[in-house]
């Protein structure tokens, strides 16, 4: 195994390093060694995930030797909280590294990164109770209503005690060495139906002595998980990996939105709660629950839905807007205060597991829907002076009441308090005094805003080039379509007819030329519902329309607005691929939605990607335009020459981010290769390119002629890949996504190598082969 020496320390990397990853290495051990921020940016493909594990272990590992083979735990309290079980195990003297990211799935694969590498520290995985949990009742449960029935079976002793919790202790004993070798969510499950162990319990045990932590984003940004957590905060090391989205994260989990469907909820299942309760004593005489608190609750409700709907909004564009503190007066009309709030909590507390326990509330398995009021008023009253709402806004939006919402012809109402500073999320672990602080990403670009949103300083920053080679990549700007209209997506010119023509149009030869599949990303679902309308309705000389054009080269999938339909697509999209009958697939999607966020297009998957347009958000929405005026606001009062964002400057980073996510999913290892295509003139500004990730920025050309774009694209594809980049060792490379985990596709001949590099406006056009071509005049 390859070893080099990077700032002192000795790094062992699996394979032959890329000079980029050993700039990333580098950038990571200065930030561990100088103890300050690091803001870095390495393009997928790059082996980012490996050089971070490798780089910040052997860092640890120069500190000291690991924690392998070590005992954490001698004892268990079973009567005291079974949160925290007690140990007599000492603090490490070293610092811990806490390694998180989005999802488990994203865990997973660090994890499997981790074995590839020498280092073994002493290491655990956390999860909820939902992935953890192997309690034959408990595990049927989600949400708070999991967490009480286990917390209350863990109290109890007796028929209705959780066995499993029980055995922790001994088999954490019994097994010192457990950790030493890297285990997954899936392991501790494993372990658990084996040998009796709660993986949950176990996983929280073995936390305290590690020498790193995997877990998901909110054991760190959400101050209950954070609470949890046992480890020496000072000088340890936070690592957030797949980052770029970690400020609206941090942000929405400061926030709350309370809708009139979800307080209707409430009240009714406070009113059922009342009537158990009473139900109960009546029976068994069961005093357990106060029915007399329930109505005090249900009370309170009432009040708060009336107070709502009593606020006048003058506009229903505009809705109704305070500064951030009228939260407090809102709630003290109904005397909820700091020291009333814990008690209105505890009272829902009682009333979750009240409703855990009737039966036809496990029927329905809805949850708890009370307990959104606890995370609200955590939200609220987080600070005993209050001086976080300084960075609130208080809306209210009437909304149309939908059928399922079940309000009868009600005004359906929103109450919001939104954040709009995401540094209070990380605000903690300066004053913790946490020695380094690594966010991450593939797609960080551009950088700036992320220090001044997140108000942390990040010294140490890096935007990493691609491994690829140059032949190995097409990026171009296109102005102007087939028939010269010229490509802007601007609000004023999105409507015209003739703009979405030409658009089309241009899709139809990029779809001919492309081989296998192709990605077009539109700046929001109505621009592209109202492309895909207009393609299938119209035509131009020809009987054809451009949607029926589009599907003779690939078959399209549009991606769906539901969540719940998006793994049907993808399954559909791999489907169409793999067909010989045609030449691909085309995948219509939207920036910012699924496509453009998780998956990996990888080789055959992607072969290129479009951007049609810049996915600005709609300047009317509520929270856009608050957030705008908040950064305006901070600009105007600032001190100094320090230098803060303005609301225009976070507008169209928030844009260009989109985009870079978008253009990510092509090209995603070493021996891979693609097109991106941005066809919209506004891409051609230098101030726009300079916000695109840096490894695309030297490869992009501007073109004023849609010919120019046909002719060198076409060489592009007709160029012999296959000799230039090898294949990889692995052609059996895999869709990546959240709960998707497809083989992937089959290898299809290369499209394209026949094709006319005229426009195609939807006139036939004799197909010429590459050596005879001459440009004809565009129509």
């Amino acid at each position: 195994m390859p070893r080099y020496t990077i700032r002192g320390i000795d790094v062992d990397f699996p394979f032959d390093a890329y000079d980029c990853q050993l700039v990333y290495m580098e950038k990571v051990i200065q930030s561990l060694q100088e103890k300050c921020n690091a803001l870095l940016e390495s393009p997928t493909g790059t082996g980012k995930t490996l050089c971070l594990l490798c780089a910040t272990l052997a860092w640890r590992k120069s500190l000291g030797e690991f924690s392998s083979g070590r005992s954490v735990s001698n004892s268990q309290n079973i009567e005291g909280d079974p949160n925290v079980l007690s140990s007599q195990s000492t603090s490490p003297k070293h610092p811990t590294i806490v390694y998180t990211t989005r999802t488990h799935s994203q865990l997973r694969q660090v994890i499997q990164e981790l074995k590839k590498t020498s280092y073994r520290p002493k290491m655990v995985v956390l999860g909820s109770r939902e992935q953890l949990c192997i309690h034959e009742d408990v595990s049927l449960l989600r949400g708070r209503t999991q967490n009480n029935a286990c917390r209350s079976l863990c109290r109890k002793s007796g028929k209705r005690h959780c066995k499993h919790y029980n055995r922790v202790s001994g088999y954490v004993k019994e097994n010192p060495h457990l950790g030493d070798e890297p285990i997954d969510i899936e392991d501790l499950v494993k372990i658990g139906k084996s040998f009796g162990p709660c993986p949950y319990y176990v996983s929280r045990e073995l936390h305290k002595a590690v020498d790193i932590m995997f877990a998901p984003y909110n054991y760190l940004i959400d101050r209950g998980y954070r609470k949890s957590l046992v480890l020496e905060w000072k000088n340890s090391v936070l690592i957030f990996d797949e980052a770029h989205n970690l400020e609206s994260i941090c942000a929405d989990a400061a926030s709350f939105d309370l809708t009139s469907w979800l307080l209707t909820a409430c009240i009714s299942e406070a009113k059922n709660c009342i009537d158990l309760s009473i139900k109960r004593r009546d029976e068994s005489n069961d005093k357990s629950g106060n029915p007399d608190n329930f109505a005090i609750l249900r009370a309170l409700l009432l009040k708060l839905e009336k107070g709502i709907s009593d606020i006048p909004i003058h506009s229903k564009e505009l809705g109704f807007t305070k500064p951030g503190p009228y939260i407090y007066e809102l709630l003290a009309e109904l005397n909820i205060t700091h020291e009333s709030a814990s008690k209105l909590k505890g009272i829902i507390e009682e009333a979750a597991i009240l409703l855990e326990e009737d039966k036809q509330q496990k029927i329905q398995n809805t949850g708890c829907r009370l307990e959104n009021i606890t995370d609200i008023l955590d939200i609220v009253f987080r600070e005993k002076d209050n001086a976080h709402a300084k960075f609130y806004q208080v809306h209210v939006q009437e909304n149309e009441a939908s059928a399922m919402d079940g309000l009868k012809g009600k005004a359906s109402r929103t109450l919001s308090w939104w954040c709009f500073n995401p540094g209070i999320a990380l605000e903690a672990f300066p004053k913790k005094e946490v020695g380094s602080i690594i966010l991450t990403s593939g797609t960080l670009s551009p950088l700036d805003s992320f220090a001044q949103e997140l108000k942390l300083d990040f010294p140490i920053r890096l935007e990493n080039p691609h491994v690829i080679s140059s032949n190995q990549i097409w990026a171009g700007v296109v102005s102007v379509g087939p028939s010269g209209c010229s490509f802007n997506s601007s609000y004023w010119n999105r409507e015209s007819e003739a703009y979405k023509l030409d658009l089309g149009n241009a899709i139809v030869n990029f779809a001919r030329i492309v081989p296998d599949g192709l990605l077009v990303f539109f700046p929001s679902y109505y621009f592209l519902d109202q492309c895909i309308s207009c393609w299938k309705n119209q035509s131009l000389s020809s009987s054809t329309t451009i949607w029926e054009r589009i599907s003779k080269h690939k078959k399209p999938v549009i991606e769906p607005r539901q969540s719940s339909l998006f793994p049907s697509s993808i399954e559909d999209y791999m489907f169409k691929l793999e067909d010989t009958s045609s030449s691909g697939a085309v995948f219509f999607a939207v920036c910012r939605g699924k496509v453009s966020e998780g998956l990996d297009f990888a080789d055959h998957a992607g072969r290129a990607v479009i951007i049609t347009g810049m996915p600005f958000a709609s300047r009317n929405d509520p929270k856009v335009r608050l957030k705008r005026g908040y950064l305006d606001h901070q600009s105007q009062s600032q001190r100094g020459n320090c230098q803060i964002m303005t609301g225009e400057d976070w507008y169209t980073q928030q844009a260009m981010r989109a985009v870079n996510q978008a253009v990510g999913r092509v090209i995603r290892h070493r021996h891979d290769y693609g097109a991106i295509i941005f066809c919209d003139e506004r891409f051609a500004h230098s101030s726009r390119q300079s916000q695109i990730s840096v490894w695309i920025q030297p490869h992009i050309k501007c073109y004023s002629k849609f010919g120019d774009v046909v002719y060198t694209l076409t060489r592009f594809f007709r160029n012999d890949v296959n000799r230039i980049c090898p294949k990889p060792e692995d052609p059996s490379a895999k869709f990546k996504h959240e709960g998707v985990d497809t083989t992937r596709l089959n290898d299809v001949s290369s499209a394209g190598s026949s094709t006319s590099v005229s426009g195609d406006t939807g006139e036939k056009r004799s197909r010429k082969s590459f050596d005879d071509v001459h440009l004809e005049k565009l129509i």
